[in-house]
């Protein structure tokens, strides 16, 4: 999700997106442990974009 359509969502459905993610990420681990991951790299890109979300959030909330 682009950082333009995260400020257009409202703060409940940024929420939902964070819960999604960390759903995702949970996955991606689970997978890493069991060595079946073929791009690891995606780990950090779900972080990334908790992260961004999360700060969306807070910009809403000021």
């Amino acid at each position: 999700m682009k950082l333009e359509e995260m400020r257009e969502k409202t703060v409940d459905e940024l929420k939902a997106a964070v819960v999604d993610c960390k759903k995702q990420l949970l996955d991606l681990r689970v997978q890493k442990s069991l060595n079946k991951l073929e791009n690891p790299a995606q780990i950090g890109k779900i972080k990334n974009e908790i992260a961004q979300i999360k700060t969306v959030i807070r910009e809403k909330a000021e």
